[in-house]
């Protein structure tokens, strides 16, 4: 068995170009992976300047020329272009979070789909309301209730996430999301070098260590 940690934050591009390695290795049977939101934008709060916005479409296009994800005109005007909008992953990282909570395993599919809300859908993913709908498209009531319900629950393990994501970086000296972490015997940690998440797929398996029947599974 191949266990790591998966770091992220909603609201980091590259984390969305990441998805297509992350959804590859979550189909291989000996790989088992442990989504961790790091809050790491969570209460930044940034406006939506004209500068931020052609800065992040400048970066935006770096990753979508890397990976083939999409970011669209949507985002483009709708989010980019929004002089209302926020660059604050606070909503979403609630969000994942109570699905961590009450669905585990479901964690990266709503992460998943929260991220293509943004910049595919060009939807704002920092509105609670539409992370909420979002939600129950997928059929996760218990996370819209525990979010609905607006208890202390939430909250409380954003912080232990967020703790423990920190710890992980801090000693490791990870910088910055996505980050893979590998977890060994005894709890022994060791970080991944992130670019493997934007490498072809057979380099993704033998870069990891991965079994030879993995390379067909990510394919």
């Amino acid at each position: 068995m191949h266990e790591f940690f998966y770091l992220y934050d909603p609201l980091c591009g590259w984390c969305y170009g990441a998805t297509p390695a992350v959804v590859k290795l979550e189909l291989v049977p000996s790989v088992v992976l442990h989504p961790l939101a790091t809050g790491l934008f969570a209460g930044d709060d940034r406006k939506m300047t004209p500068d931020f916005a052609a800065y992040a479409w400048t970066n935006d296009q770096r990753i979508a020329e890397m990976t083939g994800q999409v970011f669209s005109e949507a985002y483009r005007e709708k989010v980019l272009g929004n002089p209302e909008g926020r660059f604050d992953s606070t909503a979403a990282t609630r969000a994942v979070t109570a699905v961590h909570l009450t669905e585990p395993a479901r964690e990266l599919e709503a992460l998943h789909r929260i991220q293509a809300l943004r910049y595919a859908d060009g939807r704002d993913n920092t509105d609670p309301a539409e992370l909420l709908r979002v939600l129950r498209d997928l059929g996760l009531e218990e996370a819209v209730a525990l979010l609905e319900a607006g208890g202390p629950e939430i909250d409380d393990a954003v912080e232990r996430r967020k703790a423990m994501a920190q710890q992980l970086m801090t000693g490791l000296g990870i910088r910055g999301v996505p980050a893979l972490v590998r977890l060994q015997e005894g709890n022994k940690v060791t970080a991944v070098p992130n670019g493997v998440l934007f490498e072809e797929p057979g380099l993704l398996a033998e870069r990891l260590g991965l079994p030879p029947e993995a390379e067909e599974a990510i394919r």
